[in-house]
């Protein structure tokens, strides 16, 4: 493994960071957000010009036939400045479509000229397929992210008892916005009423929904990296510049202590996320172990991110001017997506037995 960006990855980052900076402002996050639906038509447009909308989708398929380390990479960049709107959706929904051999739609999710998300929790709320109850393909989902925008959502669903997955049109289903923590990302109760495309059914369901599910997963972690990032940025900065007891407050060892921390878990997020990005890529066998080790450790470690982050600066991090409180709330609501640090600890666990089960056979 090389442990570090090639130069063609970290052009990629680097173009990514500029990008961002120029098109994704503090000042347009925050207008962006007020929308009702947190989506910006022509930053979306913006990024499927520069190819962000299809990094992992083929070439052939009219993506940039990347791999993840480069959608980390991407990702890190997309949480350091905040950007707002279905990137991660849109990702969940191509991968699904991809790995279950299907090529239909993603050429237009790469365009940009369609929107797509994947409907998988209900009212249990878990994030496991096996918890799939709904029959194909009439009921609700919860906690839909971005199904107002969404032209195609892919939906798990119960076919004579299997999990299938269908593609469905987004216009033919009824949405209801559901409150968020998270004002960058909009969630939804969605209600179908029949209809679909079938993708994929049993096995071949399962292991396209988890495949979906991992890679949503680690783009989410390196993208909670870059909001543990710029969170410790903008504390170290103010603690430079805050007086207190005529010197500033990083001068201060408990100051730096919390700045400390802030920076090892960062890095060590940073490190498990690019580690799991690399699993995927290369198919190694502890790959989805690898994917779960991230999200444990992300989770965990962008909550307390965040905490130091407002602690730094003494509450002024949660008022409504300071840029600290947008990347909590995006901390805390990334801290539960695609399962916490709790239902991850518990996938490693089964992974190992049945690791271990399958190797005494």
């Amino acid at each position: 493994m090389q442990f570090g960006l090639n130069e063609s990855q970290k052009i990629l980052q680097s173009n990514a960071r500029k990008f961002f900076a120029a098109e994704c402002s503090p000042a347009d996050v925050r207008r962006i957000m007020e929308t009702g639906t947190a989506h910006d038509e022509k930053l979306w447009s913006h990024m499927a010009e520069q190819g962000f909308l299809g990094v992992l989708i083929p070439e052939d398929a009219g993506g940039m036939g990347l791999g993840m380390v480069e959608l980390a990479a991407l990702a890190e960049e997309m949480g350091r400045a905040l950007v707002p709107g279905a990137f991660i959706s849109n990702l969940l929904a191509a991968s699904a479509i991809h790995a279950a051999g299907s090529t239909r739609h993603l050429a237009g999710i790469a365009s940009g000229k369609i929107k797509a998300t994947l409907a998988l929790l209900e009212s249990s709320a878990k994030w496991n397929p096996e918890a799939v109850a709904m029959p194909a393909v009439t009921g609700e989902k919860m906690f839909v992210p971005d199904a107002a925008i969404a032209d195609v959502i892919i939906v798990a669903a119960r076919d004579n008892g299997e999990l299938a997955l269908y593609a469905v049109d987004g216009k033919s289903a009824a949405k209801t916005a559901m409150p968020s923590v998270d004002l960058t990302r909009r969630i939804y109760k969605v209600a179908f009423s029949g209809g679909g495309e079938l993708l994929a059914r049993g096995d071949a369901a399962h292991k396209a929904l988890n495949h979906a599910l991992d890679v949503a997963t680690v783009a989410l972690c390196a993208e909670m990296t870059g909001g543990m990032q710029r969170t410790m940025e903008i504390a170290v900065e103010y603690a430079k510049t805050r007086k207190q007891f005529g010197k500033p407050i990083g001068q201060y060892q408990a100051v730096q202590h919390q700045c400390a921390d802030m920076f090892l878990w960062t890095e060590s997020s940073r490190s498990a996320a690019y580690y799991a990005a690399y699993a995927l890529d290369s198919a190694i066998p502890d790959a989805r172990a690898a994917v779960s080790v991230a999200k444990v450790y992300a989770s965990d470690a962008c909550r307390e991110t965040g905490n130091r982050g407002v602690q730094v600066q003494g509450g002024m991090g949660f008022t409504w001017e300071n840029d600290t409180h947008l990347y909590y709330r995006r901390a805390k609501s990334s801290e539960i997506a695609f399962g916490d640090a709790t239902y991850h600890r518990e996938r490693i666990a089964q992974l190992v037995i049945d690791q271990a089960r399958s190797a005494a056979v």
